[in-house]
């Protein structure tokens, strides 16, 4: 009796029992940060697999205190960020965040992000559906792009 419960457990438990998303996350990271600085963010690429727009509409770590959407907009010369309600995730298409762009901005660190070290980031979509993604951290320069 107990290993029929045992194994409905890990059957339960699996992966396979889980619906498969829409979404795939690709080439996430965190942005290193100096010693007591309060803010770093989260860059990521998310593809949308389904036949329907997706929208992001908050995230969640451990590794900060607050937890933003953001956008970069200019204004003349002037480069400004700003907190959006959402990102959205084209059906069959994808989106980007990147330094300069959308981002995830994560404000009252709990510590600082080292090179090397990592952090969880959960994001919600508008549906309700959350995501988790492991973004290792990473030193980037403005203007950084990734490279195939």
């Amino acid at each position: 009796m107990k290993l029929k419960a045992l194994i409905l457990a890990c059957l339960t438990l699996s992966p396979l029992a889980y619906a498969e998303t829409d979404i795939m996350t690709n080439h996430a990271y965190a942005r290193a940060t100096p010693p007591n600085a309060p803010t770093s963010a989260v860059f990521a690429e998310f593809m949308n697999k389904g036949d329907t727009e997706r929208h992001i509409v908050s995230a969640t770590t451990d590794a900060a205190g607050k937890v933003e959407l953001h956008d970069v907009i200019t204004e003349g010369d002037v480069m400004k960020m700003r907190q959006i309600e959402k990102i959205t995730i084209p059906a069959k298409g994808k989106t980007v965040l990147k330094p300069g762009s959308l981002h995830i901005m994560l404000f009252d660190l709990t510590k600082p992000f080292v090179e090397g070290d990592s952090i969880n980031v959960q994001v919600t979509f508008a549906n309700g559906e959350t995501q988790t993604i492991t973004a290792p951290i990473k030193k980037v320069m403005k203007g950084m792009t990734h490279h195939h």
